[in-house]
């Protein structure tokens, strides 16, 4: 690669390792949507959905959207919400409480929005939801997803979703507001067969990056360049929304892949967690910088609870974990009172922790909801469908790497022990701890800043696409504290003169943090992933450490 391409070696240890052939490298480290992005008639019902959905507009036909109250759903919310303004028409926007309602389209706010609304368009969700849009009358839906699809489908006028069991599944990587972004490529395209200029879509693509990385959708393909485009946009600072949030969340640099899915993503999910369901799509979709403002602080602020909230269930749900066999193809726990908007996230650090599927539930009397995330490989959303037609479940769904779930206490146990057996049969049992995969060998003195910046051209990183990992070997820990509840932050050297400052999240729920707290003067191999830190205008090279063990 090094001598086809003259690329810097680093770099090249990267593209070798994504399956980049030398000829193509070019070709990857600058993707485009010309090159890749796929005809949005090659999906079921685009043309369909698309053409209903100008036709409303041309109209000025009453449209209602419904949303997931995810980042998600409210992004896909905020790209039809925002079309629709820039062509100078309103629509009405709703989110279903995550507590009072669950997920999806209810029977309820269907019949209450078809009453005064002559198209509703799910988004993020409906795949699923027969009954509820069977249950709508004299007003046409259209449902844009990406959830697994059932062999039926719901009586929609149209279900455009690259995962329903009749598509190729070529699009399957796709999150909803792709789906969406989709759609209104195809709108345009029919309003420029009517002589009619339809919005910017390319301004749009702040909100489909958003959604695609906190989605945790794969970073391949089209996703890339959704991704890639995406932060450009976004560092433009054009979209009031999320440049209040940006500011709520003292963002001090251009966005990357890790803003989105670490500090942005949690702050739009916060009110549909533990807040006000509408907030984040709320906040996505005006056009008020003053209210764009509020609604950013209220969500920072229940971020902040969400996290406190997060940890009391997460550490409940580890000890009763422990009490299991932890080597079983799946970790599950349940508890009374577990706030369900917090349930997922304890799922997610629970596989983080186990390298195991997880299910955490919370319930409040006989009435359970839960969450789950997968590793690779394991197809959890299909194996939760299966327990929904064996009965086991009330119901339950999601794709491959998340999923809900709806069951009584009786059910429970039962349920569990069924899920532990399909996931089994899927390998999950015999994962041991996760990988870690290392890219190369450093010394301290070659993690410059420019070697950051030669290297996030193989990006954007993320879900399939990790960022590379570096393993610098025979290190003196040269400095270390404890941030917080459970961060550390250190600094190291090879006794050569340069230093190279880390910061270990989480350090302290496992052993990590006290070993190199109390370091006693002993080298260490350390490995993680580079990133440049931005103080008072200096760039510096920060390495956050995942693993270390003493030399």
């Amino acid at each position: 690669m090094v001598q086809q391409t003259g690329l810097p070696a680093s770099l090249c240890h990267v593209l070798v390792k994504r399956g980049v052939d030398p000829t193509q490298a070019e070709r990857f480290l600058a993707p485009t949507l010309r090159d890749l992005l796929p005809d949005p008639r090659g999906l079921r019902d685009m043309e369909t959905a698309a053409q209903r959905f100008v036709s409303a507009w041309k109209n000025r036909e009453r449209i209602a959207v419904f949303a997931d109250y995810d980042v998600d759903g409210g992004t896909s919310a905020a790209l039809i919400v925002t079309w629709l303004r820039d062509m100078g028409h309103q629509a009405t926007l709703y989110v279903p409480d995550r507590i009072d309602e669950g997920y999806g389209p209810n029977i309820p706010a269907m019949q209450q929005l078809a009453a005064s609304h002559d198209l509703i368009i799910c988004v993020d969700c409906g795949t699923l939801s027969h009954e509820p849009i069977a249950a709508v009358e004299n007003c046409d839906v259209i449902v844009l997803d990406h959830h697994l699809g059932g062999e039926t489908l719901p009586p929609a006028l149209a279900v455009v979703n690259p995962n329903r069991q009749d598509e190729t599944g070529d699009l399957a990587h796709l999150c909803a507001a792709a789906v969406v972004f989709l759609m209104l490529i195809e709108a345009n395209r029919q309003l420029r067969d009517q002589d009619v200029k339809g919005p910017d879509l390319m301004a749009m693509l702040d909100l489909v990056a958003l959604a695609t990385v906190a989605d945790v959708a794969p970073l391949v393909g089209v996703n890339r360049a959704l991704v890639r485009q995406g932060l450009t946009v976004m560092a433009r600072r054009a979209r009031v929304g999320i440049t209040a949030l940006a500011d709520a969340a003292r963002m001090d640099s251009a966005p990357t892949s890790y803003h989105l899915g670490f500090l942005l993503g949690p702050r739009v999910n916060a009110g549909g967690r533990i807040g006000q369901a509408d907030l984040g799509a709320r906040l996505l979709s005006t056009a008020d910088p003053h209210e764009a403002k509020a609604l950013a602080a209220r969500l920072d602020d229940l971020n902040g609870e969400r996290r406190d909230i997060e940890a009391a269930v997460r550490a409940a749900a580890m000890e009763q974990i422990e009490t299991r066999d932890m080597s079983a193809p799946l970790v599950w726990a349940a508890g009374e009172g577990w706030h369900a908007g917090v349930v997922g996230i304890v799922a997610s650090r629970i596989k983080e922790s186990t390298n195991r599927p997880a299910i955490v539930i919370g319930f409040d009397g006989d009435d359970g909801k839960g969450s789950g995330r997968s590793i690779s490989g394991i197809d959890l959303g299909a194996s939760i469908q299966r327990l929904s037609a064996e009965g086991l479940i009330e119901k339950g769904g999601g794709h491959k790497m998340a999923a809900g779930l709806s069951l009584s206490r009786d059910q429970l146990e039962p349920a569990m022990e069924r899920l532990s057996e399909l996931l089994g049969k899927q390998g999950a049992g015999n994962a041991g701890p996760a990988d870690l995969n290392i890219a190369s060998v450093l010394m301290p003195s070659a993690a410059t800043v420019e070697l950051v910046e030669q290297i996030e051209k193989a990006g954007p990183f993320g879900a399939s696409a990790p960022a590379p990992r570096f393993a610098f070997p025979d290190v003196a820990i040269l400095f270390a504290k404890r941030v917080g509840d459970s961060h550390l932050k250190i600094s190291f050297g090879d006794g050569m003169g340069q230093r190279i400052d880390a910061i270990c999240f989480g350090a302290y729920d496992g052993p990590l943090g006290q070993l190199l707290e109390n370091h006693g003067g002993k080298r260490f191999h350390l490995a993680g992933r580079l990133e440049i830190n931005t103080w008072n205008g200096r760039q510096s090279v920060q390495l956050r450490l995942e693993d270390a063990a003493p030399t």
